[in-house]
Formats: structure tokens, sequence, C-alpha cells
């Protein structure tokens, strides 16, 4: 629980009095392993590998109802955020959720052409996750690219050096999560 509330974000989980407003009135508690009220209690117990792998951090909306309604004033989303960084960084992310592959994929993107090209992300995001998903969403491509709203190739923009400098940047803190470098 220290290394969690020592991240910036995470300090949250200290203030939290376990009341379960935040379940409560969390709109993607259905889809969650754990309830936001559930995931706080794992981690003061200990539970690290219980929480980060857990989806429950991937299925925040952050829509701060959760913090609005909070009588502490718990920034859950926050919190959120800082555990979806030390459960990618630990390689812990749930594979039931997509959501990490697609974080790989764009920042791909971006390091190769300096914006997403969304033809390219897609493709590489079906091929890490589920091929066979990519027939499914075929015609939708395709009436995309007939109207001209799917470019082939991506435009490469000036200033990719500048991009990849601050990718790289962020790489680096993102390697101190949870103290690890």
């Amino acid at each position: 629980m220290t290394e969690i509330a020592s991240e910036p974000g995470g300090e949250c989980i200290l203030w939290c009095a376990q009341c379960g407003t935040c379940s409560g009135s969390c709109p993607n508690v259905l889809w969650m392993n754990h309830s936001p009220r559930k995931i706080i209690a794992l981690a003061r117990a200990g539970k690290r590998v219980e929480v980060l792998s857990s989806n429950s951090m991937w299925c925040c909306a952050t829509c701060h109802l959760c913090t609005v309604r909070c009588p502490r004033g718990v920034e859950l989303p926050e919190l959120m955020h800082v555990l979806e960084c030390m459960s990618t960084h630990e390689g812990l992310a749930s594979g039931k959720v997509s959501t990490p592959a697609m974080y790989r994929t764009l920042v791909g993107s971006v390091k190769g052409q300096g914006r997403v090209h969304e033809l390219g992300v897609m493709g590489r995001f079906f091929l890490r996750t589920n091929p066979l998903a990519a027939l499914r969403m075929a015609p939708v491509g395709l009436k995309l690219l007939l109207h001209g709203r799917l470019p082939l190739r991506a435009e490469k923009i000036e200033g990719t050096d500048q991009i990849m400098a601050i990718v790289k940047e962020a790489r680096k803190e993102a390697q101190t999560v949870g103290g690890k470098k």
C-alpha cells in the first residue's frame, strides 16, 4: 500500500473511509472484477497481484462521478491511473481487457509517423488482440475507405524528433513507477 500511496495520485488510498459510495456511483462497476471500494480494500490488505491483475482500473471511464459523490474527496480516477501504470509496468495487465494493447499500439503509431494513423493502428491492434475481430470490422473499414475517411498511408509530420523526445522522456518517467528504474 505504501508503494501505491507514494505515487502522485496514489495518496488518496489513505483517505478512503470504505463507505462504498464510489462503487454505488460507478457506471462501469458491473464489468469490473472488483468494485472501486474493494480495489482500495485489497490494496490496503497488500493483495498487490490481485489488484494489479484486475480489470477494474481499465474499466474506469474517468467520469469522476465517484469523486464528486465521495464524502472524503478521494480522487479515484487518479488512483486507477496509477494502478494502470503499475499494472502495465509489471506485466500484470489483465489479458481480458484490450486497453493496454491499444495504448502500446497508439504510442507505436505516434513514434513512427508523429501522429495516429487509424488504419495502421487498427491493423496492429487486431493482430495483437484478436485477428478474427478484424473481419467483423471489415465492412465498417471498407465504408470509411470508400468515403475517403480512412487514408491508406499516414502523412508524416514535421517535428517527429521532438515527439520522439517527449515519448522517450515519458518512458523514463514511467519506468520509475513503483520506485523501479
